[in-house]
């Protein structure tokens, strides 16, 4: 788990994957935001995980899952107590951590094309953003965000109403999930 100065970042040993639209991803990295970079209906939560993942076409897909406020979060505690407080500074995290532990048990998802939203915000990456949040204490948010600050990008203009909105989700984005599961696509993760 690496504090890369903007973010903390916590790389992975290959194994776990995504399929979309019947292309396999593997899963890269995952990293925090406070608050939220992506919004729902217009809402921002006090922290965003993203699941970046990578096709061997080279191209990205990312799964965003929301937090909010709630009771602690046990599958987050070792992240939490290893946290790498200075720029540059990483510590390992045991290699049993299963990062499916932090998705929700719902796995329906917004989906829409954006970017990358760090530099150079690279185009092209599909966005699935989990409709269902999961929780973490005030104290769990805190710490994460008393490290990073508000490292966030600003909420991006609409870029496609057939996609949704980049950024967030709109009605638009819901009817494109519902489409998405009546036609029986089916997004995962799954450790191999």
């Amino acid at each position: 788990m690496l504090n890369n100065g903007h973010t903390l970042q916590v790389s992975l040993e290959p194994g776990s994957t995504l399929t979309v639209d019947g292309e396999e991803y593997d899963l890269l990295q995952f990293h925090f935001h406070t608050v939220s970079e992506n919004t729902i209906a217009g809402k921002h939560y006090p922290m965003e995980i993203h699941f970046v993942h990578k096709s061997s076409a080279g191209g990205l897909a990312v799964i965003s899952v929301m937090v909010e406020e709630g009771s602690s979060n046990t599958a987050i505690k070792p992240i939490v107590n290893l946290l790498p407080t200075a720029a540059g500074e990483e510590n390992v995290l045991d290699e049993a951590f299963n990062p499916e532990t932090l998705l929700p048990s719902d796995k329906s998802v917004y989906r829409f094309m954006g970017s990358l939203t760090t530099p150079p915000c690279s185009e092209g990456v599909k966005w699935h953003v989990a409709k269902e949040l999961i929780g973490m204490s005030k104290d769990q948010i805190a710490s994460f965000a008393h490290i990073m600050g508000d490292n966030f990008r600003p909420t991006q203009r609409e870029i496609g109403a057939a996609e949704g909105q980049s950024g967030g989700s709109t009605g638009i984005a819901a009817i494109v999930v519902i489409l998405l599961v009546a036609a029986g696509l089916v997004v995962y993760l799954k450790k191999k």
